[in-house]
Protein backbone atom coordinates (compact mmCIF):
# COMPACT_ATOMS: atom_id res chain seq x y z
CA UNK A 1 0.00 0.00 0.00
CA UNK A 2 1.82 3.27 -1.15
CA UNK A 3 0.77 7.34 -1.61
CA UNK A 4 1.68 8.45 -4.67
CA UNK A 5 2.61 11.98 -4.67
CA UNK A 6 2.23 14.40 -8.05
CA UNK A 7 5.06 17.08 -7.47
CA UNK A 8 5.99 20.49 -9.33
CA UNK A 9 9.42 20.60 -8.86
CA UNK A 10 12.62 18.71 -9.11
CA UNK A 11 13.55 19.49 -5.46
CA UNK A 12 9.77 18.33 -4.55
CA UNK A 13 10.74 14.86 -6.24
CA UNK A 14 13.25 14.17 -4.15
CA UNK A 15 11.82 16.09 -1.01
CA UNK A 16 8.40 15.14 -0.44
CA UNK A 17 9.02 11.61 0.47
CA UNK A 18 11.19 12.32 2.69
CA UNK A 19 8.27 14.53 4.35
CA UNK A 20 5.57 12.34 4.04
CA UNK A 21 7.43 9.36 5.74
CA UNK A 22 8.16 11.37 8.45
CA UNK A 23 4.28 12.37 8.46
CA UNK A 24 3.43 8.60 8.10
CA UNK A 25 5.90 7.84 11.15
CA UNK A 26 4.53 10.15 13.22
CA UNK A 27 0.78 8.27 12.67
CA UNK A 28 2.64 5.09 13.51
CA UNK A 29 1.75 4.31 9.56
CA UNK A 30 5.26 3.32 8.61
CA UNK A 31 3.99 -0.14 6.77
CA UNK A 32 2.24 2.45 4.52
CA UNK A 33 4.93 3.14 1.83
CA UNK A 34 5.90 6.69 -0.48
CA UNK A 35 5.59 5.77 -4.35
CA UNK A 36 8.20 7.82 -7.10
CA UNK A 37 6.73 11.13 -7.11
CA UNK A 38 5.39 12.06 -10.66
CA UNK A 39 6.31 15.31 -11.91
CA UNK A 40 4.17 17.63 -13.79
CA UNK A 41 4.75 21.47 -14.73
CA UNK A 42 3.43 24.26 -13.25
CA UNK A 43 0.96 24.92 -16.38
CA UNK A 44 -0.51 21.38 -16.28
CA UNK A 45 -0.79 21.77 -12.40
CA UNK A 46 -3.26 24.37 -12.86
CA UNK A 47 -4.71 22.71 -16.27
CA UNK A 48 -7.85 19.86 -15.97
CA UNK A 49 -6.22 17.96 -18.74
CA UNK A 50 -2.23 18.08 -16.37
CA UNK A 51 -3.58 17.14 -13.17
CA UNK A 52 -5.97 14.06 -14.61
CA UNK A 53 -3.24 12.83 -16.62
CA UNK A 54 -1.25 12.72 -13.49
CA UNK A 55 -3.79 11.06 -10.83
CA UNK A 56 -4.72 8.54 -14.18
CA UNK A 57 -0.58 7.53 -14.40
CA UNK A 58 -0.72 7.48 -10.22
CA UNK A 59 -3.36 5.01 -10.28
CA UNK A 60 -1.45 2.83 -12.47
CA UNK A 61 1.28 2.80 -10.34
CA UNK A 62 2.57 -0.51 -8.17
CA UNK A 63 0.44 -0.67 -5.11
CA UNK A 64 -1.17 2.68 -5.05
CA UNK A 65 -3.78 3.30 -3.01
CA UNK A 66 -3.83 7.31 -2.66
CA UNK A 67 -2.72 10.08 -4.21
CA UNK A 68 -1.72 13.43 -3.11
CA UNK A 69 -1.09 16.48 -5.27
CA UNK A 70 1.32 18.92 -3.77
CA UNK A 71 2.58 22.05 -5.54
CA UNK A 72 3.63 25.84 -4.43
CA UNK A 73 0.82 28.16 -4.76
CA UNK A 74 2.90 30.91 -5.63
CA UNK A 75 0.46 33.84 -5.52
CA UNK A 76 -2.59 32.00 -5.65
CA UNK A 77 -5.72 31.55 -2.89
CA UNK A 78 -4.88 28.09 -1.82
CA UNK A 79 -8.26 27.28 -0.99
CA UNK A 80 -9.86 28.68 -4.39
CA UNK A 81 -7.19 26.54 -6.34
CA UNK A 82 -7.52 23.60 -3.91
CA UNK A 83 -11.13 23.60 -4.49
CA UNK A 84 -10.52 23.68 -7.94
CA UNK A 85 -7.97 20.94 -8.55
CA UNK A 86 -9.35 18.88 -6.04
CA UNK A 87 -12.37 18.39 -8.30
CA UNK A 88 -10.62 17.65 -11.62
CA UNK A 89 -8.25 15.24 -9.42
CA UNK A 90 -11.45 12.98 -8.19
CA UNK A 91 -13.32 12.76 -11.30
CA UNK A 92 -10.59 10.51 -12.40
CA UNK A 93 -9.36 9.37 -9.34
CA UNK A 94 -12.70 6.48 -8.82
CA UNK A 95 -12.95 5.15 -4.81
CA UNK A 96 -8.67 6.00 -4.28
CA UNK A 97 -8.72 8.35 -2.23
CA UNK A 98 -7.35 11.83 -3.46
CA UNK A 99 -6.34 15.16 -2.41
CA UNK A 100 -4.30 18.42 -2.92
CA UNK A 101 -2.09 20.79 -1.00
CA UNK A 102 -1.08 23.74 -2.00
CA UNK A 103 1.32 25.34 -0.47
CA UNK A 104 1.62 29.02 0.09
CA UNK A 105 3.80 30.47 -1.28
CA UNK A 106 6.28 27.94 -1.89
CA UNK A 107 7.47 24.32 -0.17
CA UNK A 108 10.60 26.34 1.19
CA UNK A 109 7.65 28.58 3.66
CA UNK A 110 7.35 25.85 5.76
CA UNK A 111 11.23 25.71 6.64
CA UNK A 112 11.07 29.83 6.92
CA UNK A 113 7.79 28.50 9.51
CA UNK A 114 10.29 26.58 11.42
CA UNK A 115 14.03 28.11 11.11
CA UNK A 116 15.03 27.62 14.28
CA UNK A 117 15.33 23.77 13.95
CA UNK A 118 17.75 24.47 11.00
CA UNK A 119 20.16 26.81 13.31
CA UNK A 120 23.29 24.93 13.55
CA UNK A 121 23.05 23.50 9.57
CA UNK A 122 23.44 24.84 6.55
CA UNK A 123 25.41 27.83 7.28
CA UNK A 124 22.44 29.21 9.09
CA UNK A 125 23.47 30.85 12.45
CA UNK A 126 22.74 28.89 15.63
CA UNK A 127 20.66 31.31 17.37
CA UNK A 128 18.22 32.18 14.05
CA UNK A 129 14.84 33.77 14.49
CA UNK A 130 12.39 33.08 11.76
CA UNK A 131 10.47 35.74 10.41
CA UNK A 132 7.32 36.52 12.32
CA UNK A 133 4.92 35.92 9.01
CA UNK A 134 6.52 33.66 7.15
CA UNK A 135 3.57 33.13 4.10
CA UNK A 136 4.84 37.32 3.80
CA UNK A 137 7.43 36.50 1.86
CA UNK A 138 7.06 35.93 -2.09
CA UNK A 139 10.54 34.64 -2.73
CA UNK A 140 10.80 31.67 -0.11
CA UNK A 141 13.96 30.48 -1.26
CA UNK A 142 15.68 33.60 -1.44
CA UNK A 143 14.53 34.54 2.18
CA UNK A 144 15.90 31.10 2.99
CA UNK A 145 19.30 32.52 1.31
CA UNK A 146 19.19 35.44 3.92
CA UNK A 147 19.89 33.79 6.85
CA UNK A 148 23.18 31.99 4.91
CA UNK A 149 26.29 33.00 4.71
CA UNK A 150 26.96 35.11 1.39
CA UNK A 151 29.06 32.09 -0.34
CA UNK A 152 26.31 29.70 0.71
CA UNK A 153 23.27 29.39 -2.33
CA UNK A 154 20.00 27.64 -0.94
CA UNK A 155 20.09 24.33 -3.48
CA UNK A 156 16.34 23.02 -4.12
CA UNK A 157 18.16 19.85 -5.09
CA UNK A 158 20.43 19.37 -2.23
CA UNK A 159 18.94 21.39 0.56
CA UNK A 160 14.97 20.62 0.18
CA UNK A 161 15.26 17.19 0.75
CA UNK A 162 18.08 17.12 3.67
CA UNK A 163 16.19 20.05 5.33
CA UNK A 164 12.34 18.06 4.85
CA UNK A 165 14.49 15.08 6.78
CA UNK A 166 14.89 17.55 9.74
CA UNK A 167 13.08 20.84 10.23
CA UNK A 168 10.62 20.59 13.06
CA UNK A 169 7.35 19.89 12.03
CA UNK A 170 5.60 20.61 15.33
CA UNK A 171 6.55 24.19 15.17
CA UNK A 172 5.60 24.36 11.15
CA UNK A 173 2.15 23.22 12.24
CA UNK A 174 2.12 25.97 14.88
CA UNK A 175 3.46 28.64 12.42
CA UNK A 176 1.98 27.62 8.83
CA UNK A 177 -1.63 27.59 7.68
CA UNK A 178 -0.44 25.41 4.58
CA UNK A 179 1.52 22.78 6.56
CA UNK A 180 -1.52 22.56 8.88
CA UNK A 181 -3.79 21.70 5.59
CA UNK A 182 -0.65 19.06 4.67
CA UNK A 183 -0.96 17.50 7.88
CA UNK A 184 -4.56 17.08 8.05
CA UNK A 185 -4.72 16.13 4.88
CA UNK A 186 -2.81 12.87 5.49
CA UNK A 187 -5.00 12.36 8.53
CA UNK A 188 -7.99 12.43 6.18
CA UNK A 189 -6.07 9.73 3.55
CA UNK A 190 -4.91 7.57 6.03
CA UNK A 191 -8.43 7.28 7.87
CA UNK A 192 -10.13 6.52 4.17
CA UNK A 193 -7.99 3.91 4.19
CA UNK A 194 -8.67 2.68 7.37
CA UNK A 195 -6.07 2.98 9.23
CA UNK A 196 -6.11 3.73 13.63
CA UNK A 197 -4.35 6.96 14.13
CA UNK A 198 -3.33 8.08 17.24
CA UNK A 199 -4.07 11.81 18.36
CA UNK A 200 -3.67 13.20 14.68
CA UNK A 201 -2.19 15.70 14.91
CA UNK A 202 -0.07 14.93 17.62
CA UNK A 203 -1.36 17.51 20.90
CA UNK A 204 1.97 18.81 21.01
CA UNK A 205 1.79 20.61 17.66
CA UNK A 206 -1.25 21.93 18.31
CA UNK A 207 -0.05 23.55 22.04
CA UNK A 208 0.30 27.16 22.20
CA UNK A 209 -0.54 27.76 17.85
CA UNK A 210 0.28 31.26 16.16
CA UNK A 211 -2.04 31.01 14.27
CA UNK A 212 -1.04 32.69 10.15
Amino acid sequence: MKVYPIVEGHGEVAAAPVLLRRLLAEAACQHIGVGRPIRRTQSQLRSKDGIQSGVRLALLQPECAAVVILFDGEDDCPKERGLQVRGWAREVAGGTPCDVVIAYREYETWFLAALESLGGQYGIAHEVVGPADPESKRDAKGALEEFMPAHRAYSEMGDQPAMSAVFDLGLAHRRNRSFRKLVKTMGDLLRQLRQPLPDWPPAEWRSHQRQS
